[in-house]
């Protein structure tokens, strides 16, 4: 009897010491680790640093849920049937399938590079089929010397803005087939591209402004060919692009090349190993920000172009700096490991690209604003910097969102999980999802995300197996989630001041293992000093706006587009209507939040999730907050019909009522930065 219980002691023992052991392989980690690098995924090929965070494959992650219903809604809205609608896209002459064809040099791989990614992801067969088409033109179009696209000629200059956009679809391209004909081509045209001669090489406005993008993919050729001209390739981009390292100004101020432009010195931080150009791409985010960007959502207010004194949240940003700036935070991401940009890049996609868009995706609107009161037809020049009916809902302005919209949640679902340099996965963006990947000794596993996030605090994580298998798992903590708490097969593990950095787990797997993450989500406030000591209010990653009573109403997009707009031959404009949308209730509200604990009268209702998956319209958001507010008669519509700036802090306000909040990405009408009442 007593040998018996001896044995149970001992086993007991070796039980709680085994978990002991694997509770100590939890740390609390700022940046994922690189020092034992994996063959896994492409990176760090010398002389080149190793990425901190490694994007699998397109087709690699399946999303589902609200994310899944976004990319149904696109595929079934404007970015699937572009190709039948728009005349850039008209395959008869154009410039991607014709030698001297005269249109779609830019628009075509503006939209491929989301539509086709979308195909994968979805693994729609006739969307695979289209964006083939697209890509066998990329072939043809070779030259003896490696150039390859239309030619477009700028004071007798080769300008390659459009290759470079062309190159990231060539890139999703092979991931998903091993197509060897992309490495092949990507080869002869970088070697052409280094016997262009400085003086005549990224002369032009837009690709001087971004050769960060051909850069990346210089480095993600050279990662997977190891050519040695490649490094000199890089250098060469660096030289040529603009400086995006000026620590108190920049090369130009248009909206979506500094939404593309501000990582290229991260990118050629790879390379050179400079951490002062790693500092610089840092600073740049923040300087445009710093004046322009004192306004919830994420982004900035450039409208087109940002202007001395155009700074109130009433200001937008275009829909392509948008889905620029959440492609450019998931490439720092990576870069850098840094949940910093993982956060950012949610800020944007839960807050301000959701409104910019139609919820059936048929329209978008070209220029979205913080505070957004109207979106008509009119003309709001100078009130906006752009002259033209830019905030309104239609399917065919401008050319450049119309298209390039298309990448913005294609490549956030490509992002959700990201392998790590020491063979392990990270969660790093909340997405009910699959994700099939390899991690260390080259086991494939499948990780599936059960969620509401955004609109709820706890994700499930599990994993699936074919045999056991020891790698770390990184969960991302977002600097907003104060006391995070993470359980591991039901057991809860110990951490603590974990946010805005990683759990890193490394244990021995199995499967069924379940991992549960629970981000608690608080009401916190912000204040813009810059813009009169406004005020913003947060819960969790998601910014509040007064819930504005929306009218729509139609109008043919003929009539409402703007003058570059062209529809092919036979389209039925009818089916593709302009929508303008109304204010039908007061928006005119300061909100009031006492001096003392100001946030301890809203309350917070959750509502049941949307029974089609789609939280993102005032009808079917999951998320409520009551509050107070005091209208401002004096805050009304300025001369050219549009919401004006934020009124004086000393304004004469009506007695106090009750006010309804929402998320604003759900709010295509909306105030989210509000003048502050006293009690």
């Amino acid at each position: 009897m007593k040998r018996t219980l001896s044995f149970i002691y001992l086993f007991l023992f070796i039980l709680c010491t085994k978990n002991w052991a694997q509770e100590q392989t939890v740390r609390i980690v700022a940046r994922p680790e690189t020092g034992a690098q994996t063959a896994l995924y492409p990176t760090g090929r010398p002389p080149l640093q190793a990425c901190r965070l490694l994007k699998l494959p397109v087709g690699s992650i399946k999303p589902q849920g609200w994310l899944r219903k976004y990319l149904e809604l696109q595929r079934d809205g404007l970015t699937g049937h572009l190709g039948e609608i728009s005349a850039w896209l008209d395959k008869n002459n154009n410039a991607w399938l014709t030698n001297g064809g005269d249109h779609g040099w830019e628009e075509v791989p503006y939209w491929l590079k989301g539509y086709g990614d979308l195909a994968y992801i979805l693994g729609d067969e006739k969307m695979i089929a289209e964006t083939k088409t697209w890509i066998e033109g990329a072939f043809k179009s070779q030259q003896p010397d490696g150039y390859f696209g239309p030619v477009n000629l700028r004071n007798g200059k080769r300008e390659l803005w459009a290759q470079m956009i062309m190159l990231w679809c060539l890139q999703s391209y092979y991931e998903y087939t091993g197509d060897e004909r992309v490495i092949d081509l990507m080869t002869r045209y970088f070697h052409w591209q280094l016997t262009v001669a400085d003086e005549d090489f990224l002369k032009d406005y837009w690709e001087n402004s971004r050769g960060g993008d051909n850069m990346w993919s210089v480095i993600w050729l050279y990662n997977r060919t190891g050519d040695p001209a490649l490094p000199k390739l890089i250098e060469k981009l660096h030289r040529n692009t603009a400086n995006w390292m000026q620590p108190s100004s920049l090369p130009n101020w248009h909206n979506v090349n500094i939404a593309q432009g501000f990582r290229e010195p991260a990118t050629n931080y790879l390379l050179s190993k400079d951490s002062a150009q790693l500092r610089a791409s840092y600073n740049t985010h923040q300087l445009i920000r710093r004046t322009f960007g004192q306004v919830p959502g994420g982004m900035f207010g450039a409208d087109e172009n940002a202007r001395m004194g155009y700074i109130d949240p009433r200001q937008g940003v275009e829909t392509c700096g948008m889905v620029e700036q959440m492609a450019s935070d998931e490439i720092m991401l990576g870069i850098t490991g840094d949940p910093f940009w993982a956060d950012h890049c949610e800020e944007v996609a839960f807050n301000t690209y959701p409104a910019a868009v139609m919820p059936d995706f048929r329209a978008l609107r070209y220029i979205t604003a913080p505070n957004h009161t109207v979106s008509d037809s009119k003309n709001h020049h100078p009130s906006i910097d752009n002259s033209g009916p830019f905030l309104s809902m239609n399917p065919f302005s401008s050319r450049c969102c119309q298209h390039n919209h298309a990448q913005g949640w294609p490549y956030y679902a490509e992002h959700l999980v990201m392998a790590t340099a020491d063979g392990g996965l990270a969660t790093v963006l909340y997405a009910s999802s699959a994700t099939r990947a390899k991690v260390a000794g080259g086991t494939t596993v499948t990780l599936t995300q059960e969620t509401h996030y955004p609109f709820e605090e706890e994700i499930s994580l599990r994993l699936s197996t074919p045999q056991e298998v020891t790698f770390p798992l990184y969960l991302r903590i977002p600097a907003w989630a104060d006391n995070a708490q993470v359980k591991l097969n039901g057991k809860k593990l110990r951490t603590s001041d974990t946010a805005g950095q990683y759990i890193r787990i490394e244990r021995t797997w199995t499967e069924g293992d379940v991992v549960t993450l629970h981000l608690p989500m608080t009401l916190r406030m912000r204040t813009w000093q810059v813009n009169r000591h406004s005020v913003s209010v947060d819960y969790g990653p998601l910014t509040l706006s007064l819930k504005i009573k929306e009218r729509y109403v139609q109008r043919d997009s003929r009539e409402t587009a703007i003058f570059d707009s062209r529809w092919q031959a036979g389209v039925d404009a009818e089916a593709w209507p302009t929508t303008e949308i109304y204010a039908d209730s007061p928006w005119n509200y300061a909100l009031v939040l006492p001096e003392k604990n100001p946030l301890d009268g809203l309350k917070v209702t959750h509502k049941p999730w949307p029974a089609d998956d789609f939280p993102f319209t005032p009808e079917s958001v999951p998320l409520e907050v009551k509050a107070t507010g005091r209208r401002i008669p004096g805050w009304q519509p300025d001369e050219t019909g549009m919401c004006s700036v934020l009124p004086m802090e000393d304004s004469f306000m009506e007695q106090a009522e009750s006010i309804t909040l929402i998320p604003m990405g759900a709010a295509r009408l909306r105030i989210s930065a509000f003048p502050r009442a006293k009690e």
